[in-house]
């Protein structure tokens, strides 16, 4: 499979395991708690096997490192692999148990130590996006709708649109990190769908200080750099695959500003 042929493939699967959560959420639903207390459903779990079951049948010589099999002590050695396949099935367990709308499917692949391409799709509004690094970045706005391309935008003369997490929204290393920029309006967002609205120049920025792992960031740098964007870290190097443990540094993900 060539690289657009492997973005469809994430792309597709992305829009199925989507279908799967959401069929999850209408059925009902038991919260559980793993190890380290964060919340697991029956959603990730089917969600996770019906997209690993589907990339290793596609591309069974690339290892997928996918959440829940990490936390159930599956993990094989992809991290010196010249690619991999990163999976959250479902970035947002806590706002989906919850109630909320903002959760994602997120699938990337690594290749070199670099985000290369990614798909999200958002169960709740139907949205999909998709991003290859040299390809550009795309939106379909649901089951039916036409694939549109993406792209961010420049900083706006009146401030930026600053994206950031609900859980971690009083951070004081946040609010270091925005003194002293024009910002027009703090937007408060949970999961992958920040990456997204930067993506498609709705916002413009979105800092994380606190732990992430890295399938949640993957796909979301992929869509982003393609869409003319950046992820890096404070040192402000791009963001980076295949680190021990999966850990993130804290990082910084912005459109044209």
């Amino acid at each position: 499979m060539n690289n657009t042929e492997l973005l469809d493939l994430a792309a597709g699967l992305a829009r199925k395991a989507a279908a799967a959560i959401e069929a999850v959420k209408r059925a009902g639903f038991v919260v559980e708690r793993k190890t380290d207390e964060s919340p697991v459903t029956e959603a990730d779990r089917i969600a996770e096997a019906l997209i690993v079951e589907g990339l290793r049948a596609a591309v069974p010589d690339v290892p997928v490192v996918a959440e829940e099999e990490v936390e159930a002590g599956v993990a094989p050695a992809a991290s010196k692999a010249r690619r991999f396949w990163l999976v959250d099935p479902l970035d947002g367990t806590k706002g989906f148990a919850a109630g909320s709308g903002e959760y994602a499917v997120c699938i990337g692949l690594v290749e070199e130590g670099r985000a290369l391409l990614g798909a999200i799709a958002l169960p709740a509004t139907g949205e999909l996006f998709g991003g290859l690094l040299g390809a550009g970045a795309w939106k379909e706005a649901g089951d039916d709708g036409p694939r549109r391309p993406v792209r961010v935008r420049p900083a706006p003369e009146g401030g930026i649109v600053a994206l950031v997490s609900r859980r971690y929204a009083d951070d004081p290393r946040l609010a270091r990190f925005l003194a002293g920029r024009r910002v027009a309006e703090r937007r408060g967002l949970s999961s992958a769908l920040k990456f997204c609205r930067v993506a498609e120049g709705e916002a413009d920025l979105y800092a994380r200080f606190g732990p992430t792992m890295e399938w949640d960031s993957a796909a979301g740098q992929a869509i982003v750099e393609a869409a003319g964007g950046a992820v890096v870290d404070l040192g402000n190097a791009p963001l980076r695959y295949g680190k021990p443990g999966w850990r993130n540094p804290d990082f910084v993900c912005h459109g044209g500003a």
